[in-house]
């Protein structure tokens, strides 16, 4: 028999049914959501494979959802169960968060939600964000690439997206621990496949688009048609929104998105707000660049204020001014911004390790960060170039099983602005190590100095050995990272701790 979705939501909140995707999960009486494989949207309609349907129903599910075309071809099959509920649906991943908000009532929440997207920024940007709420002395729930976190909770990141059964469960706990602001990296993964739908946000982030992802999406386009949906299709329609408007898909989406803001870090000198669109834009300038941080000037609607913060990099005032733009949208007064002062950074985001004074290398800056696209290698290295080290020594390589067209790209981003580039293994999963390293090396042909060491620990070791007084060490590829993967297995590595025990070589 057939029934709808009305219905079986009825059901849910009299029966508090279990709602499983995995048809491996399902048990008595649980309802069966088919879902399709999470490959690109830009490859046409995908449905379940009849066998996740089969599995349900061998389990004893009590209801499948499934979208109707699919519902046609088991007709067409002869193989529709009569003692099953079928509830047929036009977009089951939509249908999916309708029952997710019924199952954890998380249709209207307390507090607001807010998203962060782009290529590169995202993390830095969530605490940027996190800590202006949390000295504002708000509680504040963090989702996205390095942990799911709230007061009473922890865990690590499997995805910087978790999957919307995941999402809603986890809002509900949320919402028990009295939660003010819950603030979410949404990866184009999630937007393409519709991990965050039955979610309304308040406030939307923009950080810019470069290349990555090309393994799913194909083309810069569909990457940016995946953005673009948390602007336009996901509500509320009418939420903050804070639109890096240097970027040129930043651009389209302001010229979409009317009510819009846009935020630019221009040269001294010149006002882009004014020629770049007719959207509202909060404008920074870079008054002081150093190793020790930067002093950042503002413009805004007429007001003018200053901002000076421990952070290292162009990038890193970029990202101040997104969540500045959006803050400013959500209630904040500009005084309250100054409480970014104080904000230290991220783990794995141009962390900082420092040598012990006495040390033989305490006069050289190593930094971690998560830098694994081009773009985001241009940016932390000019980062480091502009605050006046002597040199740069990079450390760096690239994931196995991932798009392998941006392995000379990020080749070509080292190249250009390091002295010395240590080629090594990042997370090679399947691929062969050296296969992947052979092909980045392409991209380096205009290097000035280049060392191929596989084994990452050895790479580390090397780039201790040679850093002179005044040079920074760029770590870049895993940030946060506490693992490597080699095949199908994670093993426990950690670029910070393997730099800090070479160091001891230097006592």
């Amino acid at each position: 028999m057939i029934i709808d979705l009305k219905s079986l939501c009825t059901f849910i909140e009299t029966e508090n049914a279990n709602i499983i995707t995995d048809s491996r999960q399902v048990n008595d009486k649980d309802i069966f959501v088919a879902l399709p494989a999470a490959t690109s949207s830009h490859l046409g309609k995908k449905h379940a494979p009849y066998s996740y349907i089969e599995t349900a129903i061998a389990k004893n599910a009590s209801y499948i959802v499934l979208e109707k075309e699919l519902y046609a071809l088991l007709e067409k099959e002869h193989t529709i169960q009569e003692n099953i509920a079928y509830v047929v649906v036009e977009d089951v991943r939509e249908s999916l968060g309708i029952l997710a908000q019924t199952k954890y009532k998380t249709k209207d929440l307390p507090f607001t939600i807010i998203a962060l997207t782009g290529t590169n920024g995202k993390t830095t940007s969530s605490y940027l964000l996190e800590h202006l709420y949390t000295q504002c002395h708000k509680s504040v729930a963090v989702i996205g690439t390095v942990s799911y976190h709230w007061e009473g909770h922890y865990e690590e990141a499997p995805l910087t997206t978790p999957d919307c059964l995941h999402l809603h469960k986890s809002l509900a706990q949320m919402r028990e621990a009295h939660v003010d602001v819950v603030i979410m990296e949404i990866s184009s993964h999630a937007l393409d496949q519709n991990r965050i739908a039955g979610i309304n946000f308040d406030g939307a982030l923009f950080t810019n688009l470069t290349q990555d992802h090309l393994d799913y999406h194909e083309n810069m386009e569909n990457y940016y048609q995946a953005k673009l949906s948390l602007f336009t299709k996901t509500p509320k329609l009418n939420k903050a929104m804070s639109i890096f408007s240097a970027d040129s898909f930043g651009q389209r989406i302001l010229e979409t998105c009317a009510n819009a803001e846009g935020f630019i870090l221009a040269e001294e000198g010149k006002n882009l707000c004014k020629s770049s669109s007719a959207n509202a834009c909060l404008q920074g300038q870079l008054l002081e660049n150093t190793p020790e941080g930067l002093l950042i000037e503002h413009s805004y609607k007429g007001k003018k204020w200053t901002l000076k913060t421990p952070l290292v990099g162009e990038h890193n005032a970029c990202n101040i001014l997104g969540i500045e733009c959006l803050a400013l949208q959500l209630g904040f007064d500009i005084t309250d911004l100054d409480k970014l002062s104080t904000f230290k950074g991220v783990p794995g985001r141009l962390e900082r390790i420092s040598a012990p004074k006495g040390n033989k290398k305490e006069n050289v800056s190593f930094f971690v960060d998560y830098a694994h696209t081009p773009d985001a290698l241009m940016h932390a290295q000019d980062a480091l170039r502009k605050a006046g080290f002597t040199r740069i020594i990079t450390v760096f390589g690239c994931g196995g099983d991932r798009d392998r067209g941006k392995r000379p790209l990020m080749g070509e981003a080292v190249a250009k602005l390091s002295d010395i580039v240590i080629l090594t293994s990042d997370n090679p999963r399947t691929e062969n190590p050296e296969q992947i390293l052979d092909d980045i090396m392409p991209g380096l042909k205009n290097a000035q100095i280049v060392h191929r060491i596989e084994k990452r620990e050895e790479a580390l070791k090397l780039a201790v050995e040679i850093s002179e007084k005044g040079d920074a060490v760029l770590v870049a590829g895993k940030g946060h990272e506490t693992y490597q993967i080699i095949g199908k297995e994670k093993f426990h590595f950690s670029d910070q701790e393997i730099i800090n025990d070479c160091l001891k070589a230097f006592e």
